[in-house]
């Protein structure tokens, strides 16, 4: 069966720009990439469960805040690697400082028998939309894509 997981992109309007939120994944794998490795807050999801009630849960777990909407529903994105993201977007604030992210456990290193927690999301940050293509994984740009071009800036990049 095919992965699935749901997210949610928070934006921001200020000073006539339009700002973007991704976080970076925690462990590991992750500490040394920067460009290509953010990510919009999301999670997975099981078959049957409302993936707008999974991306707000997944938004919770990773920022440590609740987003309430409303939500601008962006479409589903297949990834490279076949899992397909449910994107939604919402207009809101976040403060950088009450940033929190669930952890996870995992072996390391490797083949150590030892047993580590890491964040889901070590950090999160706003981006303009210039530098959140270049932050973002490539099978997640076509998500920030769809939000740009709903509030009209993906060809013409103008100030709001």
């Amino acid at each position: 069966m095919t992965k699935q997981s749901a997210g949610i992109l928070m934006y921001r309007r200020r000073h006539g720009m339009v700002d973007l939120l991704l976080v970076h994944p925690g462990g590991p794998y992750w500490a040394r990439k920067d460009e290509g490795a953010w990510s919009i807050p999301k999670g997975l999801f099981e078959e049957g469960e409302d993936a707008l009630a999974a991306a707000r849960r997944e938004f919770a777990e990773e920022t440590g805040a609740q987003a309430a909407g409303p939500f601008i529903e962006l479409g589903v994105f297949k990834q490279p690697g076949g899992k397909r993201v449910f994107a939604w977007a919402m207009e809101g604030e976040f403060d950088l400082a009450a940033f929190r992210s669930n952890s996870f456990a995992m072996e390391w290193p490797p083949r150590s028998g030892r047993m580590q927690a890491f964040p889901e999301a070590d950090r999160a940050d706003w981006f303009s939309p210039e530098a959140a293509l270049v932050k973002v994984t490539r099978g997640q740009r076509p998500i920030i894509e769809a939000l740009l071009e709903r509030l009209d800036l993906l060809s013409s990049r103008r100030k709001l």
